[in-house]
């Protein structure tokens, strides 16, 4: 199957409500695909031991409890610091997530089997976890411990410094500790769709790979060309790279799943207790542009769309996450293979048209304001999926969950949403800085003379807060172009 714009269209057999039985391709290998254990996809026929890094984010968190429920010996290692940049931000995910402690009580009360939790930055702590590693054994390590948001990453220069470094070490810690275990881990890493750029290859972007005739009439067959947009979407193609190396040198099993924008909060496995509850972030850093939507729907706030809203992008729901982490712990490479590569997509929408949607449903109101990203103000996206498809992964869709999310959880928890932080905070470059000041300033005045505006007067003055990045002098230079 291969994703357009705003829909998924069949192009290769696609494997759908049939059994499919698929022998392991390494020891230990756990599962089959049928009908069984969470809404008849899958079953329990053995065991993998599987160490989750960053196994409390977002993604992380719903990932372990999946592989855990389907029969995996899981160990979660994080070093908290997504909870810590929340302090940082002084903004809080819109559900009450509890300790990590807490949550693996809960996990266990619930039926869940044990789940260990190791503390560690793998970051900077790299003979502490090849002891770890050295000591689980494990036989796949999924690799979420990366600072995950492009506009933290664009925030300041100690942001992006933070960000390549945790991000870059992070990945290569984990490589370099593979090979010197001596152990055959497969490495299944979350990537990103931002590796390929967007509106830069001219038709279906490949899973990964592109066949090339190179000077002389050579046939190759390389990585998509990278294009990335962001210091965070930098470090994912950093990874490519390492991946690419450690494959060809030291032939490891490596599977990088390119995954597209996640929405949505809980998996069947997090709404079996209120203490599971996965994390929802809407503030304009961390907040994916599907869930600040929601959020702000819920709120009877302007959807705030950047720029034209033209930029179309590849959504998934955070259920399907998990299912296609565990597809690629249970179908790994084989050793020598060439790094395997996902695109980790469910359906691609314009982001304008995301927000016409939602008003729709809701009667919320679309704003459009000054967009504080680098790029392309209209684009289109096609994106080959063909390869999860074949292992009969059925994916939600916007059009089957996106009501359930506006009442259930953002209308839910709307009571601790802080509305200063929707507003952009971080910019790409100067010039973006430049015309969004300038944009949000004329809306502030609209709003403070009465008029329809995005925002409140108290909200206009914590956005100017919030654009001075502390700058005394900065937030009364802006305070002096609002009255003028």
């Amino acid at each position: 199957a291969r994703v357009g714009a705003g829909k998924t269209t069949v192009t290769a057999a696609r494997v759908k409500n049939e059994r499919l039985t698929r022998t392991a391709r390494a020891a230990g290998a756990c599962m089959k695909l049928e009908e069984g254990l969470d809404g008849g996809l899958w079953t329990k026929v053995g065991s993998k031991k599987v160490i989750v890094l960053g196994g409390d984010g977002f993604c992380g968190w719903p990932t372990a409890l999946f592989l855990s429920e389907l029969g995996h010996e899981v160990v979660v290692v994080d070093n908290l610091s997504r909870r810590k940049i929340d302090v940082e931000l002084a903004c809080d995910s819109l559900t009450p997530i509890q300790s990590m402690e807490e949550r693996l009580t809960a996990w266990k009360a619930s039926g869940g089997n044990e789940i260990k939790f190791v503390y560690m930055d793998v970051a900077q702590e790299y003979q502490r976890m090849l002891e770890m590693i050295e000591q689980e054994r494990p036989d796949a390590i999924v690799h979420f411990a990366e600072q995950r948001a492009a506009p933290y990453s664009q925030k300041n220069s100690a942001t992006k410094r933070y960000t390549i470094d945790n991000n870059v070490n992070g990945t290569h810690n984990v490589l370099a500790a593979v090979v010197e275990s001596g152990l055959d881990i497969h490495v299944v890493h979350l990537g990103t769709m931002g590796v390929y750029g967007y509106g830069t290859s001219g038709g279906e972007i490949p899973e990964g790979y592109i066949d090339v005739i190179l000077p002389g009439g050579r046939e190759s067959r390389i990585l998509h060309p990278m294009y990335p947009g962001s210091v965070y979407h930098a470090t994912k193609c950093l990874d490519q790279v390492l991946f690419q190396f450690y494959q060809r040198n030291d032939q490891l099993r490596i599977t990088d799943l390119h995954q597209g924008i996640v929405w949505g909060t809980n998996t069947a496995q997090t709404v079996k207790d209120e203490r599971l509850i996965n994390r929802f972030d809407y503030d304009s850093d961390y907040g994916t542009v599907l869930n600040r939507f929601l959020m702000q729907a819920a709120l009877d706030y302007p959807l705030t769309v950047y720029g034209t809203g033209g930029q179309t992008r590849a959504f998934i729901h955070i259920q399907d996450t998990a299912k296609c982490i565990a597809l690629a712990v249970e179908n790994p490479p084989s050793s020598g293979d060439q790094v395997e590569i996902f695109n980790q997509v469910a359906e691609t929408h314009r982001v304008r048209d995301l927000a016409q949607i939602i008003s729709k449903m809701t009667g919320c109101e679309v704003k459009n304001i000054a967009n504080p990203r680098n790029e392309a103000s209209e684009n289109e996206l096609e994106v080959a999926n063909r390869k999860f498809q074949q292992l009969g992964w059925s994916p939600i869709t916007l059009d089957t969950g996106l009501l359930d999310e506006v009442v259930n959880i953002a209308g839910k928890y709307k009571d601790r949403c802080d509305t200063s932080k929707v507003l952009p905070s971080s910019f790409w470059n100067k010039t973006r800085l430049k015309e969004c000041a300038e944009s949000n300033t004329q809306a502030a005045v609209q709003a403070s003379s009465g008029g329809n505006g995005v925002v409140s007067k108290e909200d206009a003055e914590n956005m100017l807060k919030q654009l001075s990045s502390g700058d005394p002098q900065r937030l009364e230079r802006l305070r002096e172009a609002m009255r003028t």
